[in-house]
């Protein structure tokens, strides 16, 4: 128990206890989005930008309408297969007259009433309107594929761009009336489901790092929380300037709380882990090169105690030797006993 003048000057005093020493690597890093959890969305052909239904922040589904352009390639498509259907009507109209006259001239032939090569000539006029059909038909396949894939609507007259999965829009580069051409990226989609915890790690610091291993994510806007996360991957290419390599921790996050590029703090456990007999850090004075603890062996009784010191994890220092489990042991307020002289009458200073 202290007394008055003890806690005054801010004394603590708790008993050394063995503890599970666990060594933990911190870093810092950014959040990010997955490589292959991002599209591009870019049109196949040249046009004008019409409708643009999405901006940068957008939560869409897959498969959403993010902008519509004038495609100048699905128009010219558009009239070809509207030039196609008018032509196979057409052979549709020809074909009903020509395989009524077929079929005639094949019940005159049978009865002798009509001659051989009559028939002939009808049905290859038949056959011939058939093949015309279905040749027709290839090529109006192959136009409404080329619209389809385009995304045009029916007429060819407009083509729409979707969200290729459902995600944030992170890029929108378009604008009604922009003139865009074929493969230029017009907007970025990113699935923030899952993402990266991305840090930089000295070279020193990799060996105690290993795939697979779990992580601890914490970010400043939620100061009370721990996000669970994986070590995904380990670059094999250090920085030659920082000479610092990429890790990155894959963490789950539904709701989309953890926004791109926040920062974020890395804790992962490390092979080191060990019980051992521990006080805190403050506990430990420097007295004419040696380390010392102050015992406390009455109400103002205190033994200065040279130790052996192991090693140092978040705040908590190994004892070797020189203290015996539950020893009460100054652990605050330590400098002010060494300042005093180790053993002085503290409780009637």
């Amino acid at each position: 128990m202290l007394l008055p003048a003890q806690k005054h000057v801010g004394l603590v005093v708790a008993p050394a206890a063995v503890v599970q020493l666990s060594e933990y690597f911190r870093a810092t890093g950014t959040v990010q989005p997955i490589d292959n959890h991002v599209g591009e969305v870019a049109p196949l052909a040249r046009g004008r930008v019409l409708e643009v239904r999405a901006k940068v922040g957008d939560r869409v589904r897959a498969g959403q309408t993010l902008a519509t352009f004038d495609n100048l390639e699905a128009v010219e498509l558009g009239a070809q297969a509207q030039s196609a259907r008018a032509d196979l009507a057409r052979l549709n109209a020809q074909l009903t007259p020509a395989a009524r006259q077929s079929e005639r001239s094949r019940r005159l032939a049978d009865i002798g009433a009509g001659a051989e090569k009559d028939y002939e000539f009808s049905k290859a006029e038949e056959q011939g309107i058939r093949a015309s059909i279905e040749s027709q038909q290839a090529v109006l396949g192959g136009l409404q594929q080329r619209l389809h894939r385009y995304g045009a609507s029916g007429n060819g007259s407009s083509t729409v761009l979707k969200a290729p999965f459902a995600g944030v829009v992170t890029k929108a580069a378009a604008s009604p009336g922009d003139i865009v051409e074929p493969g230029k990226e017009m907007f970025t989609v990113a699935d923030l489901s899952r993402v990266w915890v991305q840090a930089e790690v000295y070279e020193k610091d990799l060996g105690r790092i290993r795939l697979g291993q779990n992580a601890a994510i914490r970010v400043d806007t939620y100061p009370d929380e721990s996000f669970a996360g994986r070590v995904a991957y380990i670059s094999d290419v250090l920085d030659p300037q920082t000479r610092t390599a990429k890790v990155r921790c894959e963490v789950a996050n539904k709701d989309v709380r953890l926004k791109t590029d926040m920062f974020a703090n890395i804790e992962l456990p490390t092979k080191f882990s060990k019980q051992a007999l521990a006080v805190p850090s403050t506990a430990l004075q420097d007295v004419e090169g040696k380390n010392v603890v102050f015992v406390q062996h009455g109400p103002t009784t205190f033994e200065s105690r040279q130790v052996e010191k192991g090693v140092t994890i978040n705040g908590q220092t190994e004892i070797i030797s020189g203290l015996s489990a539950g020893e009460r042991v100054v652990t605050q307020g330590a400098f002010h006993l060494k300042s005093i002289l180790a053993g002085g009458d503290l409780g009637e200073e």
